[in-house]
């Protein structure tokens, strides 16, 4: 009997300090709490907005004949025989169906800038901008980026608009929660909750891929909606979804543009409507374990040149095929798909500093 109390004393104790722990843990939002996630969504329900985009049919000309064309004259009698064969034959001029699509988007100042993927606006001749409230606006294009599917509208109005505010995706970890809103289906302020799966995500999109890899549920819709960390501001632009095949629908793998990499391309579509990033003229592959061992390199980071363009500015500074680069700017270089994103990143005509592995010795370039 007495070893019995002493359990259920101690059992007892223990439950009141999880709960103590647990408690203080809600407090600093760094886990799941009863009202984290609500109070977001309610804070930043009129900041995030639904896309609708019309697209006018165009006319497509399958065939044209000009009467003074192929030998006749512009009064022959035989004009129209052979305007009338070629119509049967040929078709008279096609036109495209209009096209709709439906996203997300996002307000980043109360001057009334949103962000959405170019996917959503792209060759669209109508933005239409909905709150959650109704209000509908007429938006205009500001610029897009298709190789990160990043574009940035804007609409006209005297209010003064509520807004995210956008935070540092480099702190993220994996393991931690976000929240989604968007418009999945046209349904408006749809609230999805999961955790960061993997950060870093190369999915083939793009020559920067670096997503935000999320289990929160993206469908059709969310396309260019925010993800939120538990402190209520925005780490990502949801963007893709991995289906699995055509059958399988969203089977809870989503992918977001960490906002990080989204605020300097921003900050260029508000200034010029386009991107202009660093070029450094270089093909690059991948150091695999047989590369590395070939070269001495003790782990299989890095760039291997494969190429070098002539008159480039790799070229100009010395590189050569077979050069391994492992760093930019003293930012290492840990895998193949790094270098176009930190090469992006140096604006043209500014100076760079190239750190490459030669003949077993490291050597730098300007």
């Amino acid at each position: 009997m007495f070893t019995n109390n002493i359990r259920l004393l101690l059992t007892t104790l223990a439950f009141f300090l999880t709960f103590t722990v647990n408690s203080q843990a809600y407090e600093g939002g760094n886990v799941v709490g009863s009202s984290i996630f609500s109070d977001i969504a309610e804070n930043n329900k009129l900041s995030v907005v639904n896309i609708s985009t019309f697209t006018k049919p165009k006319v497509q000309q399958t065939y044209e004949r000009r009467p003074h064309q192929r030998g006749f004259q512009q009064n022959d009698p035989f004009n129209d025989l052979f305007n009338d064969f070629f119509q049967r034959y040929y078709g008279n001029p096609a036109q495209s169906t209009p096209k709709r699509s439906l996203g997300t988007g996002f307000i980043i100042d109360s001057s009334g800038y949103i962000i959405t993927n170019n996917h959503v606006v792209q060759d669209s001749d109508v933005i239409t901008v909905t709150f959650s409230d109704k209000k509908e606006y007429k938006a205009k294009l500001i610029g897009t980026d298709s190789k990160t599917d990043i574009a940035l509208i804007k609409i006209d109005t005297k209010d003064n608009l509520p807004h995210v505010e956008l935070g540092n995706s480099n702190d993220l970890k994996v393991g931690e929660w976000v929240m989604a809103i968007g418009n999945p289906f046209g349904l408006s302020n749809t609230v999805t909750v999961g955790v960061v799966s993997a950060k870093g995500r190369v999915i083939g999109s793009g020559p920067y891929d670096n997503y935000i890899q999320t289990d929160a549920s993206i469908n059709p819709g969310n396309s260019g909606g925010p993800l939120f960390d538990t402190k209520g501001k925005v780490i990502g632009i949801n963007t893709a979804i991995f289906t699995g095949g055509a059958s399988a629908g969203n089977i809870g793998i989503g992918f977001a543009i960490p906002i990080n990499m989204a605020k300097s391309i921003v900050e260029d579509l508000k200034t010029t409507g386009h991107v202009t990033r660093g070029y450094l003229g270089v093909m690059i592959q991948k150091v695999t374990d047989e590369i590395a061992e070939s070269l001495g390199l003790s782990t299989p980071e890095g760039a291997l040149v494969a190429e070098v363009v002539d008159g480039a500015p790799a070229d100009k500074a010395g590189l050569r095929r077979g050069d391994v680069i492992v760093a930019l700017n003293n930012q290492a270089v840990k895998s193949v798909d790094e270098l176009p994103r930190l090469v992006a990143k140096v604006k043209p005509g500014s100076p760079a500093k190239l750190t490459v592995y030669r003949n077993g010795k490291k050597k730098s370039f300007n």
